[in-house]
């Protein structure tokens, strides 16, 4: 008898019913208002505080967190703004290059502008015409050669920001000094055109779970318009 008294007490006194008849009565607390406000709430450091100091706690932090998120959401839209700005900038002087010459020298000028060593393109040499006679062999690359350091450092991914070895350095960038990290970009949409190329002297500079959006873009517009001097296969 005993234990289904205690039984009984126990489901009285559950979180669930206080809260339902709390559902229920709404005006609960108006009607125990003076009761509420001699209430204390446990705190980690201050021991208790009362319900309503803890509520305006609440509430503060609650506000604190809109606040961070608002200014989040200002900080990436700034950041957007500036990165659709840099690439319609770099986009026009693309198009309006009268040679692949001067398409490579704006893209390398565009880069070395934000700081970075330079821009450098090569082109998987299976997939475009530009063997012997054409004046730009030196953009072709093995993808035989190229495939242990894609495996390596993109594995499934079309992009890889961070360091490259020596031996990786070479075969991409044979004539760049002091490279500290890179930004290589796959480029065309199965990725099998070639590769985009930007290097800092910083090896923090480029750091894996950077954004990729602006290399995303420029991977899928070089393409398109180095066709304008170079055939493709």
């Amino acid at each position: 008898m005993k234990n289904v008294e205690e039984q009984i007490e126990r489901q009285v006194l559950s979180d669930e019913l206080v809260l339902q008849h709390l559902h229920q009565h709404p005006d609960f607390f108006i009607r125990h208002s003076r009761q509420i406000e001699t209430l204390r709430i446990p705190h980690p450091v201050r021991g208790s505080v009362s319900l309503v100091e803890w509520q305006l706690a609440r509430q503060r932090n609650r506000i604190q967190f809109l606040e961070e998120e608002i200014a989040l959401l200002m900080e990436q839209a700034t950041r957007n703004e500036a990165l659709f700005s840099q690439l319609l900038q770099l986009q026009m002087a693309l198009s309006m290059a009268d040679s692949l010459q001067e398409l490579l020298d704006r893209l390398y000028r565009w880069a070395r502008q934000l700081g970075l060593t330079g821009a450098s393109v090569r082109l998987f040499a299976d997939r475009w015409r530009i063997g012997a006679p054409c004046d730009f062999t030196h953009l072709s690359l093995n993808r035989t050669l190229f495939e242990p350091l894609r495996i390596q450092r993109l594995g499934e991914r079309h992009h890889y920001l961070g360091t490259l070895n020596g031996p990786e350095l070479l075969l991409l960038l044979p004539q760049a000094r002091h490279v500290g990290s890179v930004a290589l970009s796959l480029m065309g949409k199965q990725g099998d055109l070639g590769v985009l190329i930007f290097s800092s002297r910083d090896s923090h500079h480029y750091q894996d779970g950077m954004g990729t959006e602006l290399l995303q873009h420029l991977a899928t517009i070089v393409p398109v318009l180095l066709e304008r001097w170079i055939e493709r296969l």
